[in-house]
């Protein structure tokens, strides 16, 4: 069997196997039962490394060994394999969110937070700018902005944007105390689309022309996307400047229409 080598690269970025494993898999999968042998003369991987890989693949759900002499191997439904990967990598990022979740009780965390907080010099606040790149950084941190509101969460974005970010954004506007922070969201997007969600949800929902993608709190700190599409390459800025911010929010919200 003539092995696909960008067959082999993509299996193994999708399984995450090494080179070996996953050669001696796609030969066991095109016989379904093999000996090492014949794994072996299939796959081209050297005979006297197939008896181990063969042994890490069944340790990792690929294969089964059947029983009898000689000793064979079954290979194991993609389905399956998928399947098993599956749980095993929700039971990991289980483990992982309780652990990261206990940290807060540990000695360790406080010591974090004392590096932080008494750094040799000290972090002036208007001096507080930075960096976000990518989704998986950017919608934390908007989650972070919003649920330490204490006055006010502004934002201004298009209808995309918004209903992207809509599930980190209402998470955390959930945990405020309404009765002393005010939300406001105006929203770039075709009028009776937002009339909708406006009702549906019960949004303080407001229209603008503008296409900018801003998150104001307190008028204190700016999340900007300085990329125009939503997507794993955006790239947003991070300031705290009660100046800016406010300054911003209010050009902002003059240009606001009510729905």
């Amino acid at each position: 069997m003539m092995v696909d080598n960008q067959l082999v690269k993509r299996i193994r970025q999708h399984f995450r196997l090494n080179e070996y494993e996953t050669k001696v898999w796609l030969a066991l999968l095109s016989r379904g039962i093999a000996s090492a042998g014949e794994i072996a003369t299939i796959s081209g991987v050297p005979r006297s490394r197939t008896y181990d890989v063969l042994e890490s693949l069944e340790k990792s759900g690929f294969a089964i060994t059947k029983i009898g002499k000689p000793v064979k191997y079954i290979a194991v439904k993609p389905e399956e394999v998928i399947e098993k990967m599956k749980m095993s990598a929700l039971q990991e990022a289980q483990e992982r969110v309780k652990m990261l979740s206990s940290l807060k009780e540990t000695s360790d965390y406080l010591e974090l937070l004392n590096l932080y907080k008494n750094g040799i010099e000290p972090v002036k606040t208007h001096e507080i700018t930075g960096t976000l790149k990518g989704r998986s950084n950017i919608l934390p941190k908007i989650r972070e902005l919003v649920q330490n509101a204490k006055r006010e969460v502004f934002i201004c974005t298009t209808l995309e944007d918004f209903e992207d970010k809509l599930r980190s954004i209402l998470i955390g506007t959930k945990e405020l105390d309404k009765s002393k922070v005010r939300t406001c969201f105006v929203v770039n997007g075709p009028v009776e689309r937002l009339k909708k969600m406006k009702f549906k949800m019960k949004l303080p929902l407001m229209r603008t022309t503008q296409n900018a993608r801003v998150y104001i709190v307190d008028r204190e700190e700016v999340l900007f996307m300085i990329t125009p599409q939503n997507g794993a390459e955006e790239v947003a800025i991070w300031l705290r400047s009660p100046y800016f911010a406010s300054s911003l929010a209010a050009l902002l919200e003059a240009n606001a229409q009510k729905l």
